[in-house]
């Protein structure tokens, strides 16, 4: 490893720039806009999921994309069931 590169923070992946990373507290202002209730971050940080509406909504760069074309359904019971098992 030579002295000018970079240092991963070890909570982050080093492929994540951290530029793109979604501030928490921003998370925290965001709603989903078929609901209007809260937001929660997918495990793997790449979807912001509405259990209200059964929507996940994607983040790309780092930015939130809360269009209902841009969401995906999901079932609830695959979500509990991958929660479950510890997977994305």
């Amino acid at each position: 490893m030579s002295e000018l590169e970079p240092i991963a923070p070890a909570d982050r992946p080093p492929t994540v720039n951290p530029r793109y990373v979604l501030d928490p507290r921003t998370l925290e202002m965001l709603v989903c806009p078929l609901t209007k209730t809260r937001l929660s971050l997918s495990t793997d940080g790449t979807e912001l999921v509405s259990l209200a509406a059964h929507l996940a909504f994607p983040i790309r760069d780092g930015v939130p994309m809360l269009s209902l074309d841009e969401a995906r359904e999901f079932d609830p019971e695959d979500m509990a069931e991958k929660r479950r098992l510890g997977v994305g």
